[in-house]
């Protein structure tokens, strides 16, 4: 019995993840449990609840991995800095405290989680050697290229190379500070999200602009080559030198100073997402054309923070460069804890590899799961009103809620490994309803009006209402495809002069509530056997209404992670608009429940997301 142990920490979003032999046996994001969105600290509780679930202790572990190499990494600000002395200095000073406490101590502060009784071996895997480890070993390829495309590792912000059997081999890679995923951040920061956190807003912004500006994006800042690689102007961007990604010059080449935080959103700030999201497509398109050509591969692996810019994974697919693709569903750097502990495993230990279909990551259903007396327990103790369902027809009554027009927060199972909730901590609503987005947005999310919602279609009707080929599938909603023709509302000639946000309240399909404005939608294709639940809720509903497809978003709220307990669902349920929790075989609806007091409490918990 071999286990090992990943970990990643003290940049954006810690984690760690237990392999078994080779197998994925759990994973966990460190902020599920503190409830601090994007958590950077040491996951001291993603471990132990990694441990715990298989019943093991620190004597029992074979080798711990943490996923990239700080000395190499230090070594690239302390290049930086002397490169550039003194534009460098106050960047320089803020970040020479975490290192000197944290980074450069890795191995002691391993072994202190461990109170000092570790005794297997301690390795670093490099930043892009654990992306791409998770992207080929837990896919059913025997080989397959792979691409990686993040912010920076050590020097490494995108690389490419093959897999094969128990092997990975890099064979080209772009180096700091040329970065598509600083590029992306950057242009986030502009538009008024927060780096690091709110590029999935800036996709989402893109459907509601016009390209106009990308040319002077490519002429500017970013040189793209026909092979996909790429330079960056760094007259324009302050990432090296100083506590910002972009500079004064930056503002000045759009004529329009950063937006703030909250500040109206413009056609203007709607234009230029839409064009950098293009001149982000065009570069990761022509990076996966070349590697197809040098690779002669027909499979494709994905990870690294820019691997979720699922309308760029939708184009790859649609375009047809690789015959299959599979996409590491925890991409960013949580991930990098299972990539560490399998690049360990095999290329390391050097252990032989056997392929899982539909692939080894298991639905990346990873995380904490409770039992029937743990979730009475945890209801009791906060006073909630229930009632018990049987679990052969808890779906049905589900169903019946969703198609009744009432929002269901739905928590059973596994919880989620990555960022997005694939019906385990899922809130649950009608896709057919018009009004539906607007009010997930404002009254359960609270967030932003624009941003999408994502359908979960039974995986044997996708192709019905999606433009997949039969067969294809998305489980772990990273594609972006079409509405089918046949479910779609030609727009109004009223509607024609809309632009930017105004957009938002056109009814655009049968199923308007996961429809973007350009048609698309970003989909989850539901298997039986990888959730069983999550599979009969959304086909119970199919029998009530003929559509086999719900909208599932995360059961949280803006500035908070993914619910994980029975608790942190009952307190989301009670602050926002939700009409029906579902927590196991537990029922609660709003109309029953005691009125929670410490709103106000709650939201100052809650960072800008």
């Amino acid at each position: 019995m071999t286990y090992i142990l990943g970990i990643s920490a003290y940049f954006h979003d810690s984690g760690a993840a237990l392999i078994k032999n080779g197998q994925v046996i759990a994973a966990a994001h460190e902020e599920r449990f503190t409830r601090h969105k994007h958590d950077p600290s040491f996951p001291e509780n993603a471990i132990k609840y990694c441990l715990e679930y298989e019943d093991i202790g620190s004597e029992d572990i074979d080798g711990v991995v943490y996923y990239e190499k700080p000395l190499i990494k230090f070594e690239r600000i302390l290049e930086t800095q002397l490169a550039m002395p003194f534009k460098s200095l106050p960047s320089f000073v803020k970040a020479m405290p975490v290192w000197l406490n944290t980074k450069l101590h890795m191995p002691k502060i391993i072994d202190k989680n461990f109170e000092n009784k570790l005794r297997c071996p301690i390795y670093f895997s490099t930043h892009h050697g654990a992306h791409a480890a998770s992207a080929f070993y837990p896919s059913p390829f025997e080989t397959a290229a792979f691409i990686c495309l993040d912010g920076v590792g050590e020097w490494t912000t995108s690389s490419w190379g093959i897999g094969e059997k128990n092997e990975i081999n890099f064979e080209q890679v772009i180096e700091f500070p040329h970065s598509l995923g600083l590029l992306y951040s950057a242009f986030t920061g502009y538009l008024g999200f927060r780096v690091n956190s709110g590029e999935y807003k800036v996709m989402g912004l893109a459907p509601y602009g016009e390209d106009k500006y990308s040319s002077i994006i490519r002429d500017n800042l970013v040189d793209i080559k026909d092979d996909g690689s790429f330079w960056l102007n760094q007259e324009y961007f302050d990432y090296c030198t100083g506590t910002k990604m972009y500079n004064s010059k930056f503002e000045k080449l759009f004529d329009m100073k950063a937006r703030k935080s909250e500040a109206e959103i413009t056609r203007k700030h709607t234009d230029i997402a839409k064009s950098l999201q293009a001149v982000t497509e065009e570069i990761i398109l022509k990076i996966a054309r070349n590697v197809k050509k040098l690779s002669g591969e027909k499979n494709l692996c994905l990870a690294g923070g820019c691997a979720l810019n699922c309308v760029a994974n939708g184009k790859i697919l649609r375009e047809n460069i690789f015959e299959n693709i599979w996409i590491q569903p925890a991409s960013g750097d949580a991930g990098g804890a299972l990539g560490a502990a399998l690049w360990a495993y095999y290329e390391v230990l050097k252990n032989d590899r056997k392929i899982i279909l539909p692939d080894a990551q298991k639905g990346s259903l990873l995380g904490s799961e409770f039992t029937d007396y743990e979730i009475k327990k945890m209801l009791d103790k906060i006073g909630a009103k229930y009632y018990r369902v049987e679990e052969n027809i808890i779906a049905g009554e589900i169903a019946q809620h969703i198609a009744n027009g009432k929002i269901v927060g739905h928590l059973n199972g596994r919880a989620e490994f990555g960022p997005r909730a694939l019906g385990n901590r899922s809130i649950l609503a009608d896709a057919r309803d018009t009004k539906m987005q607007k009010k997930l947005n404002l009254a359960v999310k609270k967030r932003e009006s624009f941003r999408p919602f994502a359908p979960s279609c039974l995986e044997e009707d996708a192709s019905e209402f999606f433009d997949i080929k039969d067969g294809t599938t998305s489980p772990y909603m990273l594609l972006t495809v079409d509405v089918n023709e046949k479910y779609r509302f030609p727009i109004k000639d009223k509607d024609r002069e809309l632009f930017g946000i105004e957009k938002l309240n056109q009814i655009r399909s049968q199923i308007p509530a996961v429809t973007h404005v350009d048609y698309s939608a970003r989909l989850q294709t539901v298997n039986q056997n990888t959730n069983e639940r999550y599979y009969s809720i959304i086909n119970e509903f199919k029998k009530l209404t003929g559509f086999p497809l719900i909208v599932n978003t995360s059961f949280n709220v803006r500035g908070e992670p993914l619910v994980n307990s029975p608790e942190d669902a009952y307190r989301c349920f009670m602050f926002t608009d939700i009409d029906v929790l579902v927590v196991g075989n537990y029922v609660m609806l709003k109309s029953e429940q005691q009125e929670l007091t410490g709103y106000k409490e709650y939201l100052k918990t809650l960072k800008p997301d």
